[in-house]
């Protein structure tokens, strides 16, 4: 494994672990605004947090020299990242009023089964330790987020988490298509205003919000906006350049180990023994993924 992928990888478990952190203040934040409220508010301030970066840093980030002709590139691919962001988001946001906290995040972390299997269609190369780990994830995310629940009862918030991983599946392999060849920081700076739109949009449409509702749920706001949203998204489309998008799929799942953590530290919660064994198993496939093996698979 070269040094970049190593960085790459890193990163994008530093991503998971700033994602994790967010579902605390996703819950909070619910408690004041409605899901699109959040959603618009977190997503204009992502956006405005990194113009800053971009005056100042823009083609200085290893990785980030401007390539010729990509002005086109970079409009489009932040178009389209964006939208994918908001139909994900949105749905993930929406979906957890109508369905459990657990169902909700083994449903959505659906997209580390859907990422390899596009990946069949889309004619890339899949070995056999990625599946393994697949299926070692999935294993894990069951005893993490779903053991002793079930599925025998599929109501409307299943059915929306269901879109939400086919949303964020098509959200990584649009950054796969188009990080390698824009500005990473920029692109993710254009999604965060179109996903901050379409947001506003549905937000005027389907509710009703007030500023001293928004400024009550600040904190939540903030944290999604600045660290989720600015930080883990640019860290995400920047370490996406140097990695195949089934393993970051696998390394950004990771969120629900953390988000469990989280929520122990912050919110009291405690990990039964079913979800100690996922966070293992979520781990394992993680590590074995990424030995050292003698001949390239991916």
């Amino acid at each position: 494994m070269t040094a970049r992928r190593i960085r790459a990888n890193l990163l994008l478990l530093l991503t998971a672990l700033i994602w994790g952190a967010a579902f605390v203040s996703q819950r909070v934040s619910m408690d004041y605004i409605g899901p699109f409220t959040f959603l618009c508010s977190r997503s204009l301030l992502g956006g405005v947090v990194l113009l800053p970066l971009i005056a100042v840093f823009s083609g200085k980030i290893p990785g980030e020299a401007p390539v010729p002709g990509a002005g086109r590139q970079l409009i489009l691919g932040g178009v389209l990242c964006g939208a994918a962001l908001f139909v994900a988001s949105a749905l993930q946001q929406i979906g957890i009023q109508y369905t459990s906290v657990g169902k909700a995040g083994f449903l959505t972390a659906m997209y580390i089964v859907l990422i390899p299997l596009s990946g069949i269609f889309l004619r890339r190369r899949i070995g056999f330790r990625v599946f393994s780990a697949v299926a070692v994830a999935v294993a894990g995310m069951y005893f993490l987020c779903l053991h002793g629940n079930g599925l025998e009862r599929i109501n409307r918030g299943d059915l929306l988490e269901l879109f939400c991983a086919l949303c964020f599946t098509v959200h990584i392999l649009v950054v796969d298509r188009f990080a390698g060849r824009v500005d990473g920081v920029k692109m993710s700076c254009i999604q965060f205003f179109v996903c901050g739109a379409l947001s506003f949009v549905c937000m005027l449409v389907f509710e009703t919000p007030s500023w001293s509702d928004i400024l009550a749920a600040w904190l939540p706001i903030a944290y999604a906006g600045v660290m989720s949203s600015g930080v883990g998204y640019t860290l995400q489309i920047i370490a996406q350049k140097d990695t195949d998008p089934t393993v970051a799929s696998l390394l950004m799942s990771l969120e629900a180990v953390f988000s469990l953590i989280a929520g122990w530290l912050i919110l009291g919660q405690r990990l039964s023994g079913w979800e100690l064994l996922g966070c293992g198993l979520m781990f394992a496939a993680i590590v074995w993924v990424q030995l050292p093996q003698k001949k390239k698979e991916e």
